[in-house]
């Protein structure tokens, strides 16, 4: 046995072998300890075994969970199941509070192949948890939900301290009351982070992951997430307002449904062989950018995620994630899930903090291959502009001012249905939102009608956690002032308010809160404000329009070109319509029904590049031609 260096939040022991048989016992009785150690600060982020037993080829570590005396852990995946007994002394302190040592006595381990495999694994068996117990609070959530939330950096697998000490404190759209304060990443941190992403990257346990494993480890982080989901809609709902119904029952199943999808292509990506000549063998290879930056936005924090997650994690990539400074705390405990389904350290990291400091550092980074972001526009231009210094990478999914036209053959009832959809789900915090209503002159006043009537009867704001309300809070105090002032300069320029208009605090939140009614304003004309500037609220803006090409002109007349809707039972129309709007996505007789497997993204000032589809993979992937002489002589 040979000792290594320390680590301030686990004991670990490392075994190498493999069972010659099925149920063999190895290393049993053999006592591990670690060496002295000095630990400067809480939470460091480096996770390499403490000791090591040479018994044959199989890589583990273990970890001895908090303070109680017998540890039993199993470890099970496609290739191999462990059963593992653990006895030690558990220090006064937690280990990540303190300078010293820790033994450990590993009293059996049980390494059972599943199956054959056709060479020998150096697979690495990783915690579950950590001894940092500084850097979790316990919550109590509105519906009565206990959640032990993590609260540091993720980095190489651990919960850290940030170096600066700043924090963030997340406050409930709901209420404006504090929920908690997390860690807020410092310029160092970010090294830190992309310092672990990259060794991550060039570790063989994640390098030389075939496809397959890759797989296997996303399928099982999707079953995490699902076993998990009401513990993660809790949270999400709480922190960003939306209501629990729709966190639990749309957002989580897109987050499983798009790991899923993209575990589905891991083993799929492929280059091709191109003829040339009978001299030249040539091919290509697809391989991984390198570390990726990914900014995540507040709207949808953890949907947002798994689409730039699912397609980096299926080529082969390592992440430093950014969350929005909004909603700092669902993605917290979706690292926990990470780390559980033994993805390796430093695959993801989670960087919580501001956008001025960490956000751009991790944009600046000289050792980040890739930027990908999804926000306002202008954010999304000054991300260019600091990714231009290396030439990075860049994936943007920034604004929309999307149109939605509405033809005098349509479907009305339909259309209202579709256009309540596509302007009041998220509280309308939808950077795809249908927010400009352009209607045939002729059958304006009926689809008006319908319009208010589907919001009087399915809209109900109020607390986002009761199971009748359908229209929570904005997401902050300074959303909330933002689209106020919008309803009230559209007021000014001449637009009439057909409903709503108003905050809805007093009725919805009880004085309290981020609450707006859903809002409608009509006489709308292309050269006001609310017509062309992105309210990201619950507020449709109606324009009428008399021919076909006068619909076209409306609807291109935007800076932005997300998104479009054409609702026409004429098919010929609308396929017509559909193929002349400036949008990256068109929908026919609907609004917003986007799904993980088909492209998504916009064009003009909406964005460059696409997410989710296959599309989604190859801003991911370089491709890399190969040449292979086949007897041609100078």
């Amino acid at each position: 046995m040979k000792s290594g260096s320390s680590v301030p939040h686990a004991t670990k022991c490392g075994l190498r072998g493999r069972p010659r048989k099925q149920g063999v016992e190895v290393g049993q009785d053999n006592a591990l300890s670690t060496n002295q150690c000095a630990i400067s600060g809480l939470g460091a982020a480096d996770s390499r075994p403490v000791a090591r037993l040479q018994a044959s080829k199989l890589s583990s570590s273990i970890s001895h969970h908090r303070d109680g005396r017998t540890v039993q852990l199993v470890y099970s995946d496609i290739f191999w199941s462990c059963d593992i007994d653990c006895t030690y002394t558990p220090p006064k302190q937690p280990p990540a509070m303190r300078a010293g040592c820790t033994a450990a006595r590993l009293s059996r381990l049980v390494v059972s192949p599943r199956r054959s495999y056709p060479k020998p694994l150096d697979f690495i068996f990783r915690p579950r948890f950590s001894h940092n117990m500084a850097l979790q609070t316990k919550l109590k959530a509105p519906n009565g939900l206990e959640i032990t939330l993590p609260t540091g950096l993720f980095i190489n697998n651990e919960f850290v301290a940030s170096s600066s000490g700043t924090k963030i404190t997340s406050v409930s759209p709901a209420d404006g009351s504090e929920i908690c304060s997390v860690e807020a990443a410092s310029a160092q941190d970010v090294d830190t982070a992309v310092k672990a992403a990259r060794a991550a990257f060039e570790d063989p346990s994640w390098a030389d992951c075939a496809g397959r494993e890759r797989s296997v480890l996303m399928h099982k982080l999707a079953d995490l997430v699902e076993q998990h989901a009401n513990v993660l809609a809790t949270i999400e709902t709480w922190d960003n307002g939306k209501p629990y119904t729709v966190s639990l029952n749309e957002d989580l199943q897109e987050v499983i449904y798009t790991l899923r999808y993209y575990a589905g292509w891991a083993d799929k990506i492929h280059g091709q062989t191109i003829p040339t000549t009978r001299a030249k063998f040539a091919y290509t290879l697809r391989q991984p950018v390198g570390v990726c930056a990914q900014i995540i936005p507040w709207n949808y924090p953890l949907a947002m995620a798994a689409w730039k997650l699912g397609p980096a994690l299926a080529t082969g990539n390592t992440i430093v994630l950014k969350p929005a400074e909004q909603t700092p705390l669902s993605i917290l405990y979706f690292a926990t899930l990470v780390k559980e389904a033994g993805f390796p350290p430093g695959v993801l990291n989670i960087v919580n903090g501001y956008g001025r400091e960490t956000g751009t550092a991790l944009v600046t980074h000289p050792n980040v291959n890739k930027v990908a972001f999804t926000g306002s526009t202008a954010t999304g231009r000054e991300i260019m502009k600091m990714a231009s210094g290396t030439l990075k990478n860049i994936t943007l999914e920034t604004g929309g001012k999307s149109p939605l036209v509405v033809f005098d053959d349509a479907d009305l009832e339909q259309a209202a249905k579709w256009a309540y959809i596509g302007i009041l789900s998220n509280q309308g915090q939808v950077c795809t939102a249908t927010s400009r209503l352009i209607v045939q002159e002729s059958v304006l006043p009926k689809f008006l009608e319908y319009f208010k009537t589907e919001i009087k009867n399915t809209a109900v704001t109020g607390n986002p956690f009761s199971e009748t309300t359908t229209h929570g809070p904005q997401v902050s105090q300074v959303q909330y002032d933002k689209i106020l002032a919008f309803i009230e300069g559209a007021k000014k320029e001449g637009g009439k308010v057909e409903l709503g208009g108003a905050s809805a605090q007093a009725t919805a939140g009880a004085g309290k809160g981020f609450y707006i009614e859903p809002t409608v304003i009509s006489n709308v004309t292309k050269d006001m404000t609310i017509f062309q500037e992105e309210v990201f609220g619950p507020v449709a803006a109606v324009t009428p329009f008399k021919t076909e090409e006068e619909a076209l002109k409306l609807a291109n007349n935007s800076q932005y070109g997300l998104a479009a809707a054409v609702f026409s039972q004429n098919i010929e129309r609308a396929h017509k319509v559909a193929e002349r709007l400036e949008a990256g996505m068109v929908w026919i007789n609907s609004s917003n029904d986007s799904d993980p497997a088909v492209p998504f993204g916009g064009v003009k000032q909406s964005g460059i590049g696409r997410e989710l589809g296959e599309a989604g993979l190859h801003s991911y992937l370089e491709t890399k031609a190969v040449h292979v002489n086949l007897g041609s002589k100078l």
